[in-house]
């Protein structure tokens, strides 16, 4: 009744094919294009297959191969911490001062004649260093002693007249009035002598002055004036600068202390008279030997720090204001510590490790506070115990908590003179010494 797509399809199939449309359809159709077609496609269809076996294969079989074997454990260095009595000291950083200094100048002004001393040697109190013209303060003396002869004379005449005017006093032959005269005559003659005398004394004086000498004992500096020059007495900085002395022996070791090391020294009473030892840039001991010898009445206040001095016997003179030393002064005393090498020592953030390795050989992390640096060991104050292994090689390979494989070492303090140059510098944060 109703034409629907499925009725046209079924109708099509019941009616006999045309025998036009069945030639044309024969005619078209090539005769061996399917035979080529179909090994073709079986060939891809079989290598699919082939290729989805292997990968189906090898993902089911990969879980049934052998574990590869574990890596075996890495081998470090161990060794019981080191026990020795040791000193410890503060470190301090100074400059060596002359014990006294001194600038000559002259006392009188005029030509220098000549220069009694070579530059830079050694001189003693009262040495003669230059001579200053003295002729004209010779002429001058000598007008100052002419002038105490005649107020000498002068004072003898007025006496004689006051011994003959009294004699007339029984007598009253002489009023009273000129025997007060007399008498004031003879006071002033005899101050009149007086400053004459004061007079010869100035003159001489600048005669005196006029060979300049040493005032102290020291190695001088060059000379400033040459002879043949006019130099100008003066007050202070005004008069002319001849040369400078500088006392060495005993020499003085002057540097800073913080706050901190200030109480610390003074509740320990060594502010005065504690021993110091000193060593300069190139050496490696501390060869120079002295005792504190002043501290400063106030702290600076912009630095927070106090000014202290320490003297230094100098015999020699080998030292020289101006150098600079290492000074350590013992504070801390003698007390049994225990030593690792500072290479063994790891840092986690703020914390300071050792690692340690048990019976068992595992690893462990031992937190510890660190002391000073003392023969080239690292001071341990606690955390530690004297019988445990401390790693001091392969620390870059012991990780806590796994397992490695223990050799036994030794640890052993550097002598002084056997460490490095790079190691004596960066041992200004040490403060320790092993006691022998």
């Amino acid at each position: 009744m109703f034409d629907t797509p499925f009725d046209t399809r079924d109708d099509r199939l019941h009616e006999p094919e045309s025998s036009d449309f069945y030639e044309v359809d024969v005619a078209h159709e090539e005769p061996g294009e399917p035979e080529e077609k179909q090994p073709r496609s079986r060939r891809w269809i079989a290598l699919t297959a082939i290729i989805l076996v292997l990968a189906l294969a090898w993902y089911f079989l990969r879980g049934s191969e052998a574990a590869p074997a574990a890596p075996p454990a890495p081998s470090v260095t161990v060794a019981t911490p080191l026990q020795r009595e040791v000193t410890e000291w503060d470190e301090f950083i100074g400059r060596f001062e002359a014990s006294r200094s001194v600038e000559v100048r002259p006392r009188v002004s005029g030509q220098v004649t000549a220069v009694h001393f070579t530059d830079g040697q050694f001189v003693r109190a009262g040495d003669l260093l230059f001579t200053i013209d003295p002729r004209p303060y010779r002429a001058s003396l000598a007008e100052a002693q002419a002038r105490v002869a005649s107020a000498s004379s002068a004072l003898e005449l007025s006496r004689s007249n006051l011994d003959r005017a009294q004699r007339l006093v029984e007598d009253d032959a002489i009023a009273g009035t000129e025997i007060d005269r007399l008498q004031a005559e003879v006071r002033a003659n005899e101050a009149a002598l007086a400053a004459a005398q004061a007079q010869v004394n100035s003159r001489s004086l600048d005669v005196e002055f006029t060979a300049v000498r040493a005032p102290i004992s020291g190695r001088i500096s060059d000379r400033r004036v040459d002879p043949g020059n006019l130099v100008a007495a003066g007050n202070g900085q005004s008069a002319t600068l001849l040369t400078t002395i500088n006392s060495v022996d005993p020499i003085y070791f002057s540097f800073d202390g913080s706050e901190g090391m200030f109480l610390k020294a003074r509740r320990e009473g060594l502010d005065k008279a504690a021993p110091v030892e000193i060593r300069l840039q190139d050496e490696a001991d501390y060869r120079w030997t002295g005792s504190l010898d002043f501290t400063d009445n106030a702290l600076d206040e912009r630095s927070g720090t106090i000014r202290a001095r320490a003297v230094i016997a100098n015999p020699d003179g080998f030292l020289a204001p101006g150098l600079f030393g290492n000074m350590r002064m013992a504070t801390g005393g003698t007390s049994e510590a225990l030593l690792v090498p500072d290479t063994a020592v790891t840092t986690d953030q703020t914390r300071k490790l050792l690692l340690v390795v048990d019976e068992e050989g595992t690893v462990a992390a031992r937190e510890v506070e660190l002391g000073p640096l003392a023969n080239g060991l690292r001071v341990i104050r606690s955390g530690l115990e004297p019988t445990d292994r401390v790693v001091i090689q392969g620390v870059q390979m012991a990780i806590p908590g796994q397992k490695v494989r223990p050799e036994e070492g030794q640890i052993a303090a550097a002598s002084r003179t056997s460490r490095p140059q790079a190691e004596r510098e960066a041992a200004l944060a040490a403060s320790a010494t092993i006691v022998d």
